[in-house]
């Protein structure tokens, strides 16, 4: 469906309010629809959210998120060297701290995860889009992957030792999802 001039993506669910959603990673339009509200009232209803629409869809071509989408390979070497650079400095500091010993540290361009870690064998991997954010959300996610060393799943225990070790990890979480 076009709507004053933008491609909206119309699902219909079984739902009982029309949602619209404007997607961070392209800034295309989803909307979720009731399966009995007819479309001159859903093209109405988007008609008077354009402009809300049109910032979201500013806000996301500028997101890390799509910056990194659009990413060309001599950016992901800069950002390699950035975060090759940053995280053993923040493991040396953190390893002490929590009592632990990380194994081998890989560097990746991940789409879908920040970092991953291999308790078994203490193999940690780091996002290098990381390199987009703020230096907390990388200390975030080398604390995080640490903290699998200590406890393998995200459980209650899991965010015991996150709490304890860096109180405002959600505070930083939260820049990640935004971007």
């Amino acid at each position: 469906m076009m709507v004053q001039g933008i491609d909206v993506h119309v699902t219909r669910k079984r739902i009982k309010n029309l949602r619209i959603r404007v997607m961070p990673q392209d800034g295309h339009v989803e909307a979720s629809v009731p399966l009995y509200m007819p479309l001159n009232r859903v093209e109405h209803f988007i008609g008077q959210k354009i402009d809300w629409i049109i910032d979201q869809q500013q806000q996301a071509a500028v997101s890390p998120r799509h910056v990194a989408a659009c990413a060309t390979d001599e950016q992901l070497a800069e950002w390699r060297t950035v975060v090759e650079a940053a995280v053993p400095l923040l493991i040396e500091r953190w390893e002490p701290i929590m009592r632990v010993r990380s194994g081998k540290i890989a560097y990746r361009n991940m789409t879908s995860r920040w970092g991953s870690c291999q308790p078994s064998t203490g193999r940690i991997c780091i996002n290098i889009r990381l390199a987009l954010y703020p230096p907390q959300c990388l200390e975030l996610i080398v604390v995080h992957e640490l903290c699998h060393l200590l406890e393998s799943g995200h459980g209650p225990k899991f965010k015991q030792l996150m709490d304890l070790f860096l109180p405002d990890w959600r505070d930083r979480q939260a820049i990640l999802d935004r971007g």
